[in-house]
């Protein structure tokens, strides 16, 4: 058993009452790999924002679990080499599908983890849920349940349609689960295809597909259910055009990707919203940065020469976010 204390992790309990109060939301990156672990802390540190690192169950099958804790553990080290005394860094696990794999998270040293209950019918949901957070509150480690569906494709998480969130059965879930936050499906999606084409509107000028609008009036209802109630939103990239086009500039074939307005997740990030993950937008970034670099050096093979421009990509996405978007920065001086 491994306390994330030991390894200078915080939980996400300060963190979303404070983002609450102050009207802007945690940022919650996924990575994969080293790089991407570096941009998002060189991101933080700089912009001195709390910050959330997920590890979905596909990452820690793709990185190891054990490599995993001392990578979170070798963040925390390396923000502080960068000037931030007391980082506010959190290890997260995104959309646990057992309960087998959330208590291993827990007893691995992460600070958070998500028991992704949705798929199962509602009382089974509440049912796992509890049993969650009876064992991970034993070690201060917080939980995030789901409610609602969302569309796309995320590592294992698959969902063909998505079902907006029953704002009357919050107050119930919430209450009998003892969950302390909740990620609600508003019309967010997994992925880089965030909408089919049928569901969007064509800018007439760039020809580009415009999605449609987030469904402001469920959060609404879930905030006047839970008032001061930390809600989480997934699937929430933007995915940024401009990588779409280098990736697709380059060999790529990326038609019709399309992700979540900014505007609209500045909207959410002033709400009760107050973590917002994001995971396709850095993906795009490296795929851009590498892409780019083998189509005009054909003959590189080090994987500093391309791995090192995709982190300096990722890391100026992840600035973009939290000062732009998120509205996350100096709020962990």
């Amino acid at each position: 058993m491994v306390s994330y204390k030991e390894l200078g992790l915080v939980n996400t309990k300060d963190m979303f009452a404070k983002a609450i109060k102050g009207g802007y939301a945690i940022p919650a990156f996924n990575f994969n790999n080293m790089e991407q672990l570096q941009a998002i802390i060189k991101a933080a540190a700089e912009t001195k924002s709390p910050v959330i690192l997920q590890v979905s169950k596909g990452a820690r099958n793709y990185a190891n679990q054990t490599l995993l804790r001392y990578m979170a553990q070798g963040a925390v080290e390396y923000a502080k080499e960068l000037g931030w005394e007391k980082p506010q860094i959190c290890l997260h696990l995104d959309h646990g599908d057992s309960f087998e794999i959330c208590k291993s998270c827990v007893d691995f040293g992460f600070s958070s983890v998500m028991i992704d209950g949705s798929s199962l019918p509602y009382e089974e949901n509440i049912a796992l849920t509890k049993k969650v957070v009876e064992y991970a509150h034993q070690y201060d480690v917080t939980v995030e349940a789901e409610l609602g569906v969302l569309a796309g494709v995320e590592d294992e998480v698959v969902a063909e349609e998505s079902h907006y969130t029953k704002p009357e059965e919050v107050i119930d879930f919430a209450t009998r689960t003892g969950c302390d936050s909740l990620a609600i499906s508003i019309g967010t999606s997994h992925g880089a295809y965030k909408f089919k084409p049928e569901q969007c509107t064509r800018d007439p000028k760039t020809g580009r597909l415009v999605p449609p609008p987030l469904a402001f009036d469920v959060l609404d209802a879930v905030m006047e259910k839970l008032p001061g109630f930390p809600i989480v939103l997934h699937g929430s990239s933007s995915v940024p055009q401009e990588y779409v086009d280098i990736i697709n500039a380059n060999g790529g074939k990326l038609p019709d990707a399309v992700g979540i307005p900014e505007e609209q997740l500045r909207k959410a990030a002033k709400s009760a919203v107050c973590k917002i993950n994001i995971d396709s937008d850095s993906r795009l970034a490296f795929t851009a940065a590498v892409r780019k670099v083998f189509a005009e050096k054909p003959g590189e093979f080090d994987p500093r020469k391309y791995c090192g421009p995709a982190r300096d990509l990722m890391e100026e996405l992840y600035k973009h976010k939290i000062i732009n978007v998120l509205g996350s920065d100096h709020k962990a001086e």
